[in-house]
């Protein structure tokens, strides 16, 4: 059968079982979306490429399947390279698809022509140029694999024009040769022995649960090791969710403005036990002084991760999902008796909780409130997506997460702007879920005209503006750490005017001034299924984000709010 390398291009997604693809055309990929009019897959058009990779990612976080882009050349491909370094950084398994000028015209500054695997190979897993027509198949097939297994992350596929119009016999490829590439699933056995010996003699482990547990779909077996051996658990921002808040032995976030007992626990504790976490800077603080007198495990999938930061007294290369099981069935029967630790954590939980000042009368409504009510008022299966800043923090602190992949974010790249597309990516691969958006005036500015792909595509999802008129966790530095020298961080809470935004952009907007307020605008969110609905709330300006550890510091320093610390 012949097809042209465009038609094969499409065919090849159907053949991966790609339902949604994320994306906005131009010239050099314009004979791809020809025959994407025949075909089954939906194609959401977004209005800027960054959202069309954000999208991609939202998707991908929130079912576990790849997430696809198709953006042309030049300029479409730069604007994309944003979303592909960020889902580099958190593991996020994406495929993007950029347009090319033609292979005659590579190397001539032809019109729209950048040098696209050029500018991504170093934040994608693999990328690829396509010469030959015959070569899409295999291709995409490789693609598609690399994305997804190992540690997963974003790939590139870059197709000139002339290839996509050129013509090849149609086949499927039956297998994969790639031969460098070849991710360790099993973990060593003597390190698992050894593993499972160390925590056997440990009285004060920790669990430091981080995203590749997620990635990992690796819930279920976390949560079989920790009731066979009893251990508590931090979760790191990306790893919300994959133990449920309410269990028992959870015991948060650790890290910058982790809680008191999360980042004291790893500080205390004489084994961590580091499972698809790559100690961050934002997790250790201080790396010398993080976890002084703990012994490391350390399993991830990506042997570069290995004593990258930290040097691992047990390290594990291998799949979570499948080192956890065996390192839970070589632990002795008899679990060691962590008695005194865990009422430890225990006082440490009710003395230190995340708190705040509530709101006096009349006074601006707490970011935090506001959080906390969307989370006691949203259906159980809502997902939330977050921006980047203090209303991030605030998302992961006081919304109750109870299963993984209930919470998107950009936690590496720390990318302003994800939110909105991603949240609508988010809703597209799990349309029966509701979808909360929880972001920040500054970052919606970002990429708020994706509010109209929602509106276009039918895409009802959630949007909660924690409006306090400033580039809030800028300016808090600034007051903290610059002597209240308050440089460019001032956004005024009123320009614009977002509900007429959104109205604008055909979604329902309302406005939140009163605390009193609060509980109603929410309810009615949630009870509006047929559009997107933005909501202005109108929150304390100069609210800081509270515990937090100053960058660079040992997180024996962290800073509790004020009012804890009048009670110290």
């Amino acid at each position: 059968m012949k097809l042209t390398g465009a038609q094969a291009l499409i065919k090849s997604l159907e053949m991966q079982g790609v339902e949604t693809v994320f994306g906005l055309p131009g010239g050099a990929i314009l004979p791809v979306y020809d025959p994407l009019l025949e075909s089954p897959i939906r194609h959401i058009l977004v209005r800027h490429e960054q959202g069309a990779g954000h999208a991609a990612e939202g998707f991908a976080q929130a079912t576990g399947r790849p997430g696809v882009a198709i953006v042309t050349s030049g300029p479409a491909a730069t604007n994309i390279v944003t979303a592909v370094a960020d889902a580099y950084v958190d593991s996020i398994p994406i495929v993007v698809i950029t347009g090319q000028v033609a292979t005659t015209s590579i190397g001539t500054d032809a019109f729209q022509e950048t040098d696209t695997t050029g500018i991504t190979m170093s934040v994608t897993k693999h990328n690829w140029l396509i010469t030959r027509a015959s070569d899409i198949p295999r291709v995409i097939a490789e693609a598609f694999h690399v994305a997804t297994t190992g540690r997963p992350g974003p790939v590139v596929v870059d197709l000139p024009k002339d290839v996509a119009n050129d013509t090849m016999e149609w086949y499927w490829p039956r297998r994969l040769d790639l031969p460098g590439y070849q991710p360790t699933v099993k973990g060593h056995a003597k390190m698992i022995e050894q593993a499972a010996a160390m925590i056997a003699s440990s009285k004060r482990p920790v669990i430091y649960a981080g995203g590749g547990l997620i990635r990992g779909n690796a819930s279920a077996e976390l949560q079989a090791l920790v009731d066979r051996s009893g251990i508590p658990v931090v979760t790191t921002l990306m790893a919300r969710g994959v133990i449920a808040d309410s269990h028992p032995l959870c015991l948060g976030m650790p890290g910058m403005h982790g809680n008191f007992t999360a980042v004291t626990s790893l500080q205390q504790a004489d084994l961590v036990i580091a499972l698809g976490s790559r100690f961050d800077d934002r997790v250790t603080g201080k790396v010398d002084a993080f976890a002084a007198k703990a012994r490391i495990i350390h399993v991830d999938i990506d042997p570069a991760e290995l004593g990258k930061v930290r040097r691992p007294d047990v390290p594990i290369v291998g799949d979570v999902k499948s080192v956890i099981p065996e390192i839970t069935r070589h632990l002795p029967a008899e679990a060691p008796d962590l008695s005194e630790w865990i009422a430890q954590l225990r006082a440490w939980k009710e003395q230190y909780p995340y708190s705040y000042e509530p709101s006096l009368p009349g006074a601006a409504i707490k970011p935090q409130y506001v959080v906390e009510r969307i989370s006691a008022l949203a259906p159980a299966d809502t997902v939330v997506v977050s921006g980047v800043g203090q209303h991030q923090m605030w998302a992961s602190q006081y919304f109750k997460f109870e299963r993984p992949n209930s919470w998107i974010n950009s936690g590496g790249l720390g990318t302003m702007g994800f939110a909105v597309p991603a949240a609508i990516g988010a809703k597209t691969g799990r349309p029966q879920s509701t979808v909360w958006a929880i972001d920040g005036d500054g970052c919606f500015q970002m990429t708020a005209q994706e509010l109209v792909t929602a509106t276009a595509e039918r895409i009802p999802i959630k949007v909660a503006i924690l409006n306090n008129g400033y580039l809030g966790m800028v300016r808090q530095w600034q007051e903290m750490f610059y002597e209240e020298r308050y440089s460019e961080v001032f956004l005024s809470p009123d320009l614009p005017d977002y509900v007429k935004w959104a109205e604008a952009m055909g979604a329902v907007g309302f406005r939140v001034d009163q605390v009193s307020e609060v509980d109603p605008v929410i309810e009615k969110a949630n009870q509006i299924d047929d559009r997107p609905v933005v909501i202005d709330f109108r929150v304390d300006t100069f609210e800081k984000v509270f515990p937090m550890v100053p960058a660079g510091a040992p997180n024996d320093d962290i800073v509790l709010p004020p009012h804890q610390q009048r009670g110290r």
